[in-house]
């Protein structure tokens, strides 16, 4: 019993990380989007979102982050038999990719900090499409945990209907951000 009640705060404060970290890059595209405002309307909104972005990571984002591997550990010790399957492998490099993300993320939210309301300087597209990361490590780790053996199993078709998502979800950001700028 023990073990399910960690289990669902694991998902429950899971579900509160990528929804942290979706909206936090999300605060980025729209700083970036800024840029053509008008000075008096850009400062403002300039240092809205960088107080945003900081509240979100330091008070949503970092501590369901915590909690959240602080009970996988918990079941990794519980159940350490996870540690032998090949799918709870895959799923710990996935998890190696967000917690490069992660970092990503703490860098910009410290830049939007440092700028002071000065225009930041990657490319609008790029943080938009920087925002599909976070998706694309969610469906990663979902379909593993989900699928488990059935990963390496069918492995192949798993990585091509990946790979078609990926390019699918990046053009319709391009199309979008196409579209936006007409």
């Amino acid at each position: 019993m023990l073990y399910t009640i960690i289990k669902a705060l694991h998902i429950i404060f899971m579900v509160s990380y990528f929804a942290g970290i979706f909206y936090l890059v999300r605060i980025f595209v729209y700083y970036k989007d800024t840029d053509e405002f008008a000075e008096e309307k850009k400062k403002i909104l300039r240092e809205q979102y960088a107080f945003m972005a900081r509240r979100l990571w330091n008070i949503i984002t970092v501590p369901a982050g915590i909690i959240m591997a602080v009970c996988g550990i918990i079941m990794i010790f519980m159940n350490s038999g996870l540690m032998k399957t090949p799918w709870f492998h895959l799923k710990l490099t996935f998890l190696v990719g967000l917690a490069i993300y992660h970092y990503w993320c703490w860098k910009k939210v410290l830049q939007l900090k440092e700028l002071k309301g000065n225009t930041l300087e990657t490319a609008n597209i790029k943080l938009r499409q920087a925002n599909e990361i976070a998706t694309f490590i969610l469906f990663l780790v979902v379909f593993t945990v989900i699928l488990k053996n059935g990963v390496i199993e069918y492995w192949w078709q798993l990585i091509t209907g990946f790979f078609v998502l990926v390019f699918l979800i990046m053009m319709t950001v391009k199309l979008v951000n196409k579209n936006k700028k007409k």
